[in-house]
């Protein structure tokens, strides 16, 4: 979908902010109430907008140790591999990549037993091949919210 540049200064208010109602993001784009309304809904309904969502500091809850892992699948299972690791406690993200490995798989724990039970629960799962898991010493930029 392309966006114009209305579209993408509501979408960059709402970046920043997804609380502001749609009278606040009026008066920043300099638009109608109705006109972000509008919107909204079309940005909605053709999925550009998925949801809103607070952003959330997981160290803060003592998630200390984020860790990504890298995974070789093998005999051509790998939609069904990300599939299931998708669902495990703590994967934040599941990547299909190019290169030497099949799948990137970031993930979040709260201690190394954690960390250990995933890694043995990966290496257990059928078609999993091999893993090779880095974790984080210190995160220098963590920001899904790119500016449009």
């Amino acid at each position: 979908m392309q966006l114009d540049d209305v579209d993408k200064r509501i979408v960059n208010e709402y970046l920043k902010d997804a609380r502001c109602s749609y009278r606040e993001v009026a008066k920043k784009v300099g638009v109608a109430v109705g006109t972000v309304l509008a919107r909204i809904r079309k940005l909605e309904a053709s999925g550009v907008i998925k949801g809103y969502s607070a952003i959330i500091d997981y160290s803060k809850l003592g998630y200390d140790i984020t860790v990504v892992t890298e995974i070789v699948v093998s005999k051509g299972k790998l939609i069904e591999v990300e599939k299931s690791v998708a669902e495990m406690p703590g994967v934040c993200a599941v990547y299909d990549v190019t290169g030497e490995t099949d799948a990137i798989v970031i993930a979040k724990f709260k201690d190394r037993e954690s960390l250990s039970n995933f890694t043995k629960s990966l290496l257990k799962m059928p078609y999993i091949e091999r893993t090779n898991t880095h974790v984080v010493l210190s995160t220098a930029k963590e920001d899904f919210n790119l500016p449009i």
